[in-house]
């Protein structure tokens, strides 16, 4: 007589979470098909998502599948879409000379931004002080292994496209940028021996940049189901147990994080573009929860893209220039904020009094590291262990943090990609190519279902 198999309890579990994650993920549907608003979907998302991992636990890890789906998807649109992108906005431009001095604010912003985000990092950890009562015996540190920064010589050659194609299947943006430069250069210097020459090819790169804003707007369809997928995995993973000893230094960086996000943001569209905060964070609510659910700048590059054109009204060529060069370079948050906070931490576990010039060498080296790590994996980590070696800090202690890396990645990933939209409102208002008149106006454009504006230019001059 053979054995009877039972079914158990965990099996239960696993069967229940995934029915439970199915209607849910039906209730998100028939949401969308009243045609309740996207944000409102996916906030609703994000607390489903949440609610579900906490109740099933780990039972409900496998329901992540959805995120992955998601998250792949977004990712299959980046490298077309960067490329198209880049050459399409270079080629725009008739002045050689405007393009320089596009490039060049748009790095000093990054750059300014990110040193006034160390220093809001610095100064919150001063204050909440998230290292104390960590023992520094702590077996996290123990057997830490450190990655390896890379060296400027590495840097350079890694940004350099050998195999243009090569890089594009392996993720690395940078290369893919400056190749599709180059050839934008090209076209652009042969236009201006034989227009005729390079009409096709303009042409073409134009109609290819919009085929790909539409497979990208029939991807952002699938956002509610990704992001309910990705946080379930987040609260099926992570318990309270895990989140306790270093709740201090999670609270700190979401702290720091929030600070950036309404002050230096706020200030910045409030001043500098001279529009409504408040308005701006509203319309800017689809980039902030798909960075902040996916943790990933380049995933959420083509949502930013749709909202920077769509719902910000910066014009299209403004738009692609700066946005992909956001998602590889403006760190505020992976290289800012954190390794700020980070290394007090690290100093007040060891013991190590910081004084003034320590403070100053480490807002120096975290925003230089931001665009030294540019199209490196991992930059978050390999800025902070260029900040720490600087300091004079004690690497194994950067392994007191990394249990809760993905938790506090969310808000700086968030932080990372709302500045690149900031950038692109004020480098948009500054070559007087931001509609303020259908910015001012109440309703939105619901990006993800890819209706066109009414007024389908973007560019006027104000």
């Amino acid at each position: 007589m053979k054995e009877q198999n039972w079914i158990t309890l965990q099996d239960w579990n696993v069967y229940a979470s995934w029915g439970a994650a199915l209607l849910l993920v039906i209730l998100l549907w028939w949401l969308a098909k009243k045609k309740v608003g996207f944000g409102l979907r996916v906030l609703l998302a994000m607390a489903l998502g949440l609610t579900l991992g906490a109740v099933f636990g780990k039972s409900a890890a496998d329901v992540s599948i959805l995120g992955s789906i998601y998250v792949s998807l977004i990712k299959m649109v980046v490298m077309p879409l960067v490329f198209a992108a880049i050459i399409s906005s270079i080629t725009s431009v008739k002045d050689p000379n405007v393009l320089k001095k596009l490039g060049t604010k748009t790095i000093a912003l990054f750059l300014i931004t990110t040193a006034v985000a160390a220093v809001i990092g610095l100064g919150t950890a001063l204050v909440i002080d998230p290292g104390s009562g960590i023992a520094q015996s702590s077996e996290a540190a123990q057997g830490f292994e450190q990655r390896e920064i890379p060296t400027f010589k590495q840097v350079l050659l890694d940004l350099v496209p050998s195999n243009p194609i090569n890089e594009m299947s392996q993720g690395k943006v940078v290369p893919v940028i400056i190749f599709a430069a180059f050839i934008a250069v090209a076209i652009t210097l042969e236009g201006l021996r034989n227009p005729e020459r390079v009409q096709p090819i303009r042409a073409f790169f134009q109609s290819f940049s919009h085929i790909m804003f539409r497979v990208t707007k029939l991807v952002i369809k699938l956002t509610p189901y990704g992001v309910f997928g990705l946080m379930t995995s987040m609260a099926a993973k992570y318990g309270l147990s895990t989140l306790k000893e270093l709740a201090w230094f999670i609270i700190a960086v979401y702290v720091a994080c929030l600070i950036h996000m309404i002050v230096t943001f706020g200030s910045l569209v409030t001043f500098g573009a001279r529009v409504n905060p408040i308005r701006f964070f509203k319309k800017a609510y689809p980039t902030i929860a798909v960075a902040f659910t996916t943790r990933s700048s380049y995933a959420t590059l083509p949502v930013n893209l749709e909202v920077i054109t769509k719902r910000m009204k910066v014009s299209d060529r403004i738009a692609s220039f700066v946005a992909p060069l956001g998602a590889t370079i403006n760190m505020n948050g992976c290289g800012g904020i954190y390794p700020a906070i980070v290394a007090v931490f690290i100093a007040r576990v060891y013991g190590i009094d910081l004084n003034i010039a320590d403070y100053l060498l480490i807002i120096g080296a975290a925003t230089l590291a931001s665009v030294g790590v540019a199209g490196v994996p991992g930059p978050a980590s390999i800025s902070t262990t260029v900040v720490l070696v600087q300091a004079g800090l004690p690497i194994e202690g950067f392994a007191l943090v990394l249990g809760v890396d993905a938790i506090v990645d969310m808000a700086r990933t968030a932080v990372n990609a709302t500045g690149t939209t900031v950038a692109s409102l004020l480098i948009g208002k500054s070559e007087g190519e931001f509609d303020r008149e259908a910015f001012n106006r109440d309703e939105d454009d619901d990006i993800e279902v890819g209706r066109e504006a009414k007024n389908s230019h973007n560019t006027v001059t104000v």
